[in-house]
């Protein structure tokens, strides 16, 4: 049996669960930016009460590594490495961008299947017209390898001119007006959450690919980033 308390503050998004064998049995969100670092203790706190699952009873803390917020991502690891070597846990980390895919392919699926999505690009986003993103196909494999984008009318024209892509995450919403093309499709009201980390976490667990806690360094990607809040997001997935 596998108990897992995950945590992923990379974006605006702070969110903390707990999970039983690959289920979620208790979950904790909070999209106020501004809150994580008071916010995350709290989760945790009342998380491990109403599960009745104390840290000494876990079998490793997850935590997302980034690309993401300097400071988002700085707050959750550096509580995620407390409690491992606090309680003596195993510590995996995920890739933000690849626990967003297997989110929005989740999330999306009816989607995906009826649109016949060929790519997925999840997008975080850093500052202006900058992003962090990589992209995938149905496999759930790198077509092109994480980077700092900085999105423009012709970043992704070769290749709409063949595929459709889906693009999400809080990055995505400031490149929609400049990703103009009849094959990108937008999930607007994606968010990311912690439960996406658990199939990825359940691997690295299996395989037991763990972090050396000491040692351990959230993946900046940039030395900084300035997060931009994201208040009003467009509900439900429109074609452009």
């Amino acid at each position: 049996m596998s108990k897992f308390l995950l945590i992923e503050s990379g974006t605006n998004v702070c969110s903390v669960a707990i999970s039983v064998d690959g289920k979620v049995v208790g979950l904790k969100e909070s999209s106020d930016e501004k809150a994580h670092a008071s916010q995350l203790t709290l989760f945790i706190d009342r998380l491990t009460q109403e599960t009745g699952i104390s840290i000494s009873n876990l079998d490793a803390v997850v935590v997302s590594k980034g690309p993401g917020s300097y400071t988002g991502l700085r707050i959750g690891v550096s509580a995620a490495k407390g409690i491992c070597y606090a309680a003596e846990k195993p510590l995996i980390s995920i890739n933000s961008l690849d626990s967003m895919v297997y989110g929005a392919t989740t999330l999306y699926q009816s989607i995906i299947e009826r649109d016949s999505i060929d790519y997925y690009c999840p997008m975080i986003d850093a500052r202006r017209m900058e992003v962090y993103t990589a992209l995938y196909d149905k496999s759930f494999g790198k077509i092109k390898d994480i980077e700092a984008q900085v999105v423009d009318e012709k970043t992704f024209k070769d290749i709409l001119d063949n595929k459709k892509i889906l693009f999400f995450g809080n990055g995505a919403i400031k490149c929609r007006n400049t990703i103009n093309h009849h094959h990108a499709y937008f999930a607007d009201n994606f968010l990311p959450s912690s439960k996406f980390m658990i199939p990825l976490a359940l691997d690295a667990f299996s395989n037991q690919t763990f972090e050396d806690v000491a040692y351990f360094e959230p993946y900046y990607l940039k030395d900084f980033v300035a997060t931009v809040s994201q208040k009003d997001l467009i509900p439900g997935l429109q074609k452009t």
